[in-house]
C-alpha cells in the first residue's frame, strides 16, 4: 500500500493509493492521523484501507501535500553510512553508526520548497532512504527488526554545511527550518524487497544526476539500524530513521556545488517514489 498525508478545507487527511489514484478522508473520520494508524501489527492500517475503498477520490494537485508523517516523535539520522561518502567526507567508514537528530520543524513535503536560509550560502543535498517505525520496541533483535517497520519514503537531508561544521556535533547544520524534504508517500514493506534492499537511489539537481547508488551499499542496513538504535531508545510508531546518503554531495566537489533559490532537486528511489522540491528563500 502507498499512503499520503494531505491538508484541504476539511483539515488534515489520509489517502491511500488505488492503482494510480488516491482515495482519502479527513483524519478525524478515520479516528487518527497516519502515525496513529500504525503500531498494532498493521490491523488499524488495514482497517483504514478498507474504509478508504469507498471514499472520495483525491486529486493530489488540488490539496496540500504534507510529509507522510508530519510530526514524528523522533527523526534519527545516520551519517557516513555509505563507504564512498565516508571517504569523500574525509572519514574512514564507521564501525558504529554516526547518529544525529533532526526535528519535525525542519520537515517539508513533496513539492514544497526547501528553504535556503539567509544565514548561509552552503545549502547541500543528501538523498536518502527513510524508514518509518510501525511496531514499538526496545532492544529489538536484528532478526525481528523488519517486523517493526511500517514503511519507507524518500528523504532529502538538506544540510547547511558551514553551520554543520561549527561544532563537533552536526545538528545545527542539519535541522534548519524547511530543509528536510520527506515523501512523497509512505510505501509499505509488502511493495518492496525485505529491508528495501538493492533499490537504486538517485539525486538530481536541475535534471543532472549528482548521486547514484544502491541501498545494498548501506554499511548498516535497515534491520541493523533498527536493532542498534533500539538498544538505546524505545522506537515508537511514526518515528523516522533517515538511513544515510551516498557519495556525490556538493561539499565534496571542486568547486563546491550548493543549491540556490530557483534550483530544483529530486530524490528518486526505485519502488519508493520521486521526491521533488524547488529551492526557495528562507
Amino acid at each position: 500500500m502507498r499512503w499520503m498525508t494531505y491538508r484541504d478545507a476539511a483539515g488534515e487527511g489520509v489517502a491511500c493509493a488505488f492503482g494510480e489514484s488516491y482515495r482519502g478522508l479527513p483524519a478525524s473520520d478515520l479516528g487518527s492521523d497516519l502515525a496513529g494508524l500504525l503500531g498494532d501489527d498493521g490491523a488499524r492500517l488495514a482497517q483504514a484501507a478498507r474504509a478508504l475503498q469507498s471514499a472520495p477520490w483525491i486529486d493530489p494537485l488540488a490539496v496540500t501535500r504534507l510529509p507522510p508523517i508530519p510530526r514524528p516523535g523522533k527523526i534519527i539520522c545516520i551519517g557516513l553510512n555509505y563507504a564512498d561518502h565516508s571517504r569523500e567526507s574525509g572519514f574512514e567508514p564507521p564501525a558504529y553508526p554516526a547518529v544525529f537528530a533532526r526535528y519535525a520543524s525542519s520537515l517539508v513535503a513533496h513539492g514544497a520548497p526547501i528553504l535556503s536560509p539567509p544565514e548561509s550560502g552552503q545549502l547541500d543535498y543528501e538523498g536518502e532512504l527513510a524508514v518509518v517505525i510501525g511496531r514499538p520496541g526496545r532492544r529489538i533483535a536484528e532478526t525481528d527488526a523488519l517486523s517493526h517497520v511500517a514503511g519507507y519514503a524518500a528523504f532529502n537531508d538538506a544540510s547547511i554545511r558551514d553551520f554543520q561544521m561549527r561544532s563537533t556535533q552536526w545538528t545545527m547544520g542539519k535541522t534548519f527550518d524547511g530543509t528536510g524534504a520527506f515523501g512523497p508517500e509512505l510505501v509499505t514493506p509488502d511493495e518492496l524487497p525485505p529491508g528495501a534492499a538493492a533499490l537504486r537511489l538517485e539525486t538530481r539537481l536541475n535534471g543532472k544526476v549528482v548521486q547514484s547508488a544502491s541501498t545494498d551499499e548501506l554499511i548498516f542496513g535497515v534491520a541493523r539500524l533498527v536493532a542498534l538504535l533500539s538498544e538505546v531508545m524505545t522506537l515508537e510508531p511514526g518515528d523516522v530513521i533517515v538511513s544515510g546518503t551516498p557519495a556525490g554531495i556538493g561539499a565534496a566537489r571542486t568547486p563546491p556545488l550548493w543549491m540556490v533559490p530557483g534550483d530544483q532537486v529530486e530524490v528518486e528511489i526505485e519502488g519508493v517514489g520521486r521526491l521533488s522540491n524547488p529551492i526557495g528563500r528562507g
